[in-house]
C-alpha cells in the first residue's frame, strides 16, 4: 500500500485542533442533546473562537463527524492501493476489520453503539449522515469503476458500493462487530444460496 507523506507541523496542529474540537462538542452533545449546544458554547468549552470552529467544520452537525473526508479517504486508498493480488472485495473486508479494532482499542466496546443512537435519536445528524455515505458510495463506486478501467460505474457497481457500505452501518454498533463483518463478508462472496444451505443443514 502506497505510503501518505507525513504532515507537516501546521497540518499536525490544525489536525489536532479538529480533534480538540470535535471531542469536546460530542461530548457536550451526549451530555445535554445536539439541539441544546450552540456553536459559542462549543468554542468556549474548547477554548477557541466561534470563527475558529467554522474553520474546521462548515456546518454544526460536522462537528459530530470530525474524520469524514479522512474515512472516506482512506477507504478509496484500500481499494486503489491494496496488494497485488488482493481483490476489492478483501481488501474492504480488511479495512473494515481495521477499523473495528482500532476504534475498540481507542474507546472500548460500547461507544460505538452508544453513538449511533446518539445518532439515530437526533433528526438533523441522521439527515447528515445520510448525506455523508452517499458521498462515500460515490467514492467507492468510482474507484472500482477506475480499477477496471471504465469512465463510470455500471449498475452493478453501484450495487456493490451500496451493499458494502449499508453492511458496514449494520456492523458498526453491532453486540459482535467482527461475527457480523465476517457474515456479510461471506453473503457478499458466496451468494445468499450458499450461506442459506449452510442454515438447512444446522451449520453456524
Amino acid at each position: 500500500m502506497t505510503a501518505s507523506a507525513p504532515l507537516g507541523r501546521r497540518e499536525r496542529k490544525k489536525a489536532a485542533t479538529r480533534k480538540a474540537i470535535s471531542d469536546v462538542a460530542t461530548k457536550m452533545f451526549l451530555e445535554r442533546g445536539f439541539d441544546a449546544v450552540s456553536i459559542r458554547e462549543v468554542a468556549d468549552a474548547a477554548d477557541v473562537s466561534p470563527t475558529t470552529v467554522f474553520a474546521h467544520f462548515p456546518q454544526k452537525e460536522a462537528l459530530v463527524f470530525d474524520e469524514d473526508d479522512e474515512q472516506r479517504d482512506r477507504l478509496v486508498s484500500a481499494v486503489r492501493d491494496r496488494p497485488a493480488g488482493t481483490s476489492i472485495t478483501a481488501a474492504i473486508y480488511e479495512f473494515y476489520a481495521t477499523e473495528i479494532r482500532i476504534s475498540s482499542e481507542e474507546h472500548g466496546e460500547d461507544v460505538a453503539r452508544v453513538f449511533l443512537r446518539f445518532v439515530d435519536e437526533t433528526p438533523a445528524l441522521r439527515e447528515y449522515a445520510a448525506k455523508m455515505w452517499l458521498r462515500y458510495e460515490d467514492a467507492l463506486a468510482d474507484v472500482i469503476a477506475e480499477q477496471y478501467g471504465l469512465t463510470t460505474a455500471t449498475p452493478a457497481i453501484r450495487t456493490y458500493a451500496r451493499f458494502v457500505l449499508q453492511m458496514q452501518q449494520l456492523v458498526t454498533g453491532s453486540e459482535d462487530e467482527l461475527r457480523y463483518l465476517e457474515a456479510g463478508f461471506d453473503v457478499l462472496e458466496h451468494g445468499w444460496a450458499s450461506v442459506e444451505k449452510r442454515i438447512i443443514a444446522g451449520e453456524r
